[in-house]
């Protein structure tokens, strides 16, 4: 005993004299620059996640590790602490930490002056969001509260991000030792940091996903511009360059972020390092194809409060499942060989990283992993492998002791040496102090006491047999030596016996001292040790339910465990609307074979096809929507300057939107996205199929031309935004907007085109330039006669052309003026007076612009209305005796015409893609329900299928409400059953992505 504590208080004098050494600050005092020497000997060394030494030492001086191994000879000088039964571990490693900074504050998003450009004083970047010159470095200070929370959990080292911005400047990695900050870092740049919130930017732009990827990007190039040039000086473009041969961190929310940063890494040759926010497992495949490797969290959902059934009905299933399944992220991730690292960061308190890393190991992770996902892999991310992360020769003497396999529940760390400096975490050196006792209070009959628990001893009860027999729980502390128990013998219900003593003897054990009794008097008490205590076989602890259900795709309502594949089908009997010049045929048969339509005709064969008899049916080509803003993510408008045309909501396309599998049930096989009408040049637009269950990227319509949103009225001069700030607020500055923008993208155009000129790549530029080659085309949002003339006017004067007048609710006004150039009308059948620019919109419109000879469409603009553009076609005929071919044709050829995608959809004919729908009536009528929506020969709609999907999901909530019930009546925490409803977009949509990022991760 005498030796142990010698060795300890040699520990204390030797770690406090080298916290001191420094030849940077005075002492105040005498020196003392004797490195600490430890022989940590008769250990399990687990010096890696392939190598584990048994009964071996490990020999530190200083800072350093000397060496590890089995059968060391201990140099003289050494002090020797003996770990017989304990386990040495490699310090953990967090790759993504906040640690000694303070949080970024986030300027409200209420009413305010608009913001367009950097309020920072200095030769800087144009957007605050771009702040590459921020150094961890420079602004980092060590937190004493949060190095003590992380250590306690095993972390020795972190790697600290600033999260403030788009790009963010560089990381730094520093140890968790209470030295001064000059002694801690590690590495001063590990990585430079990127995300897609703007964090604490003023500046208006950008307010949408889409905007800060177009930010970044046009940061991209500007950089390569600005290498390339003497004329300028900017710190942000100059730190930004300098920080691309370093590793590049981005952190995102949720797997479809993971794909759209990895494929801004992949155009500017950048491999991301991804921390990401553990959903991984809903898309393992794409993830897995971005080479990414890893950050990820171990903040699980816990399980809804689902008791009252009224608040149950306001989780989703995609919510019920990602409680159920994110646990087994990890799993899923080492399954599929993508690296990854683990990290604290997002837990609601750090004690929850080991509760949570062991879950994690029951849901499939493997130790090895999880150990080389919180040491090694992290030290490699960061390029500090020759210091941490492993127990070599060498390193900087970061290491755990533990009373066991460190993944082992009921483990205990007691120590977490950082930089050779000891930090207790738990005592190590506590008598064992379980086992019987008999217990003698004076005036009191003997009683038994028993403790059990771990750690030497942490739990306590009280029994006595015969006549006056009793059996209680106790409550019991311990500080060292010294006990505390209080009981109370419900034989005397006036209180508790509260005992207060010490060991007095270790062997036998002995404690004694005294005891307050309920009355108020004092007795003296003894505890001698009579027997080991035999535990009662604990009653295991509920095992987390294991079982899992199927991942679905989409992972939410209506998603399927199996995509519906791609088959050879023969539909026959049926009545055909061809929309060619067969016109509508009777008792006729189509033929999809290998994704395309093979034939259409009477009596066709099968041959290996699948047959569905359709008599009495009607089969149609898949309905198109030319104006949509459904399967959008992070907003539909970049509308905080006067033209935003550098935005693609191809970068955005959210595979998940339920909207898409709604909209097969109407019909639809194709749709438009849009960007909205809050600027007079909005964002580039992305046509995609509805292929229910597939990644965004395979929504998208090969191949098919680029189109692009503007906008005319009061949106653009935003008299409905409440907001008149940003330029224009007239609609004269809108028609200055278009004379500006063209003119400068001729300048561009030609600047770019002489030889030697060294011109800035200008985003925004180059898709209005793309206009004048006739290479993306003009969809424009429009009411009103005198604006249209207008854009006319305008195109006219400065030599481009519109596509498109959509919307156009006063087309019949200028139908002749669109018939002459050629401009196609996408309307609404029947909306009128909602607002002032359609106070003359007449029901006739579509029928007028039709007989014009204006190739004429309807469109939704909404995500309901798009259920039924059948019967808004077919009020075509209700107004204005539109012949029903014709009508039905303002849904599919006449949008495919427009779209330019008419040689591949819009009618049935041999050749064209296969997407078809099979109506149970007339498709203009209001009873025709669309029985099958094929895409390319895929039933991705099936109204059969779909009341078994229905029964089956109904099934499955109800399953995982068991679940969640079970999960809280054993005591696991809860949160409240709120809903997470998705956002609805229509042309007016506003909002600031970045502000509600911001919201749900304080929120979370």
């Amino acid at each position: 005993m005498k030796k142990t504590l010698l060795a300890i208080a040699l520990v204390f004098s030797a770690t406090t004299l080298f916290a001191q050494q420094t030849t940077t600050y005075p002492v105040n005092g005498s020196y003392d620059t004797r490195p600490g020497m430890f022989a940590f000997t008769n250990a399990t060394i687990v010096v890696n996640s392939s190598q584990t030494l048994t009964n071996a030492t490990l020999l530190i001086k200083g800072q350093t590790i000397q060496a590890a191994g089995s059968g060391l000879a201990v140099p003289k000088g050494y002090v020797v602490i003996d770990l017989k039964g304990k386990f040495i571990y490699p310090s953990l490693i967090d790759a993504f930490s906040g640690y000694g900074l303070a949080e970024p504050v986030v300027q409200p998003r209420g009413a305010r002056q608009s913001i367009f450009v950097s309020t920072k004083k200095g030769a800087y970047g144009w957007n605050q969001a771009i702040r590459p010159e921020t150094q961890v470095k420079s602004i980092f200070s060590a937190d004493s509260k949060k190095a003590d929370e992380l250590r306690k959990a095993g972390f020795g080292s972190v790697n600290v991000i600033n999260r403030d911005g788009i790009a963010r400047g560089t990381s730094a990695a520093v140890t968790l030792n209470e030295s001064p900050d000059n002694n801690i870092f590690l590495k001063d740049q590990t990585a430079a940091n990127y995300s897609f919130s703007k964090g604490s930017s003023s500046n208006d732009y950008p307010a949408s996903l889409m905007g800060a990827i177009a930010l970044l990007r046009q940061t991209y190039y500007d950089a390569q511009w600005y290498g390339q040039q003497k004329e300028e000086y900017n710190i942000s473009l100059e730190e930004f360059s300098k920080q691309q041969n370093i590793p590049q961190i981005f952190e995102v929310e949720g797997w479809a972020n993971i794909l759209r940063a990895d494929k801004i890494g992949k155009e500017f040759g950048k491999q991301y390092i991804i921390k990401s926010s553990g959903d991984e497992y809903q898309r393992i495949n794409e993830v897995k194809a971005t080479g990414a490797s890893l950050i990820i969290p171990l903040n699980f959902p816990k399980a809804y409060d689902v008791e009252d059934p009224a608040e149950a009905r306001n989780i989703t299933l995609a919510q019920m499942k990602a409680w159920e399944m994110a646990p087994a992220n990890p799993a899923a991730l080492e399954k599929a060989g993508i690296k990854f690292a683990l990290t604290s960061f997002g837990l609601e308190n750090t004690r929850d990283f080991w509760t949570n890393i062991r879950l994690a190991i029951e849901n499939g992770l493997t130790e090895k992993q999880a150990l080389q996902a919180v040491t090694e892999i992290p030290a490699a991310l960061l390029g500090i492998s020759a210091q941490v992360g492993s127990l070599e020769k060498g390193k900087i003497a970061n290491f755990l002791i533990s009373s066991d396999n460190l993944f082992k529940s009921g483990n205990i760390i007691f120590e977490n040496w950082v930089q050779g400096k000891r930090f207790i975490v738990n005592k190590m050196d506590v008598a064992d102090v379980r086992g019987i006792y008999n217990l003698t209070i004076d005036g009191i009959n003997p009683l038994t006491l028993k403790i059990t628990g771990t750690q030497g001893g942490s739990v306590a009860s009280i029994e006595r047999s015969g006549a006056d027999s009793v059996k209680t729980t106790a409550a019991f502390t311990r500080n060292g030596d010294w006990v505390s128990i209080s009981f109370n013998l419900k034989k005397n219900p006036d209180g508790y016996i509260r005992l207060s003593g010490y060991l007095t003897a270790a062997s036998p054990l002995l404690f004694k001292g005294e005891a307050a009794l309920p009355d108020g008097k004092s007795a003296l008490f003894t505890a001698a040790y009579k027997d080991a205590a035999k535990e009662n076989a604990k009653k295991d602890e509920p095992k987390p339910n294991l079982a899992m259900g199927t991942l679905i795709y989409p992972f939410g309502a209506f998603g399927n465990a199996k995509l519906p594949e791609q088959e050879n089908v023969l539909i026959k009997n049926a009545t055909v609307w061809t929309n060619e010049k067969e016109g509508v045929l009777q008792q006729a048969d189509v033929l999809l074979e290998n994704g395309k339509i093979k034939a259409v005709g009477k009596n066709l064969t099968a041959g290996n096809a699948k047959v569905i008899d359709a008599t009495g049916k009607h089969v149609t080509a898949g309905i198109i929507d030319e104006h949509s803003h459904i399967a959008g993510s992070g907003g539909i408008n970049e509308g905080t300057q006067s033209v935003s045309a550098e935005v693609r909501i191809a970068d955005v396309i959210n595979s998940e939107d339920v909207n898409i599998y709604r909209q097969l049930a109407g019909g639809v096989t194709t749709s438009h996205i849009l960007h909205g009408s809050a600027n007079p040049i909005g964002g580039q637009s992305q046509l995609i199929k509805l292929r229910w269950g597939k990644a965004p990227e395979e929504l998208k319509f090969a191949g098919a031309d680029g189109f692009i949103k503007f906008a005319l009225g009061e949106n653009v001069k935003q008299s409905n935004f409440g907001n008149g700030a940003r330029f224009p607020v007239t609609r004269m500055g809108v028609e200055q907007t278009f004379v500006d923008e063209f003119t400068r993208a001729k300048e561009y155009q030609k600047a770019i085109g002489v030889k030697g000129n060294h011109v800035r790549r200008d985003l925004e530029l180059d898709a209005v330039a793309e206009i004048l080659n006739n290479k993306r085309f003009i969809t424009c949002h429009s009411y009103v006669q005198s604006e249209i003339n207008m854009l006319i006017h305008v195109a006219d004067s400065l030599g481009f052309k519109i596509n498109t007048f959509t919307h156009i609710l006063e087309g019949y006004k200028v139908a002749a003026q669109m018939k002459a150039h050629g401009i196609a009308g996408s309307t609404f059948s029947d909306w009128w007076a909602y607002k002032n620019e359609v106070a003359e919109a007449i029901p006739y419109n579509g029928k007028i612009m039709h007989n014009v000879g204006i190739t004429t469409a309807f469109n939704s603009d909404d995500a309901e209305m798009a259920r039924h553009l059948n019967q808004e076609a077919g009020k075509a005929v209700l107004y204005g005796n539109v012949p029903e071919e014709e009508a039905l044709k303002f849904v599919t050829l006449n949008p495919a015409k427009i779209l330019h995608i008419a040689d591949r959809v819009g009618s049935l004919k041999a050749g064209k893609d296969a997407d078809v729908v099979i109506w149970s009536a007339n498709p203009l009528s209001i009873y025709a329900k669309a029985e099958k929506t094929f895409v390319d020969g895929i039933a991705y709609w099936d109204i059969d299928k779909d009341a078994a999907l229905i029964k089956n999901q109904q099934a499955e909530k109800a399953r995982l409400i068991q679940k969640m019930l079970n999960s809280k009546s054993s005591g696991s925490a809860t949160q409240r059953a709120l809903g997470n409803a998705p956002r609805l977009y229509n042309c007016e949509t506003l909002e600031d992505y970045s502000a509600e990022l911001n919201e749900s991760e304080h929120a979370h």
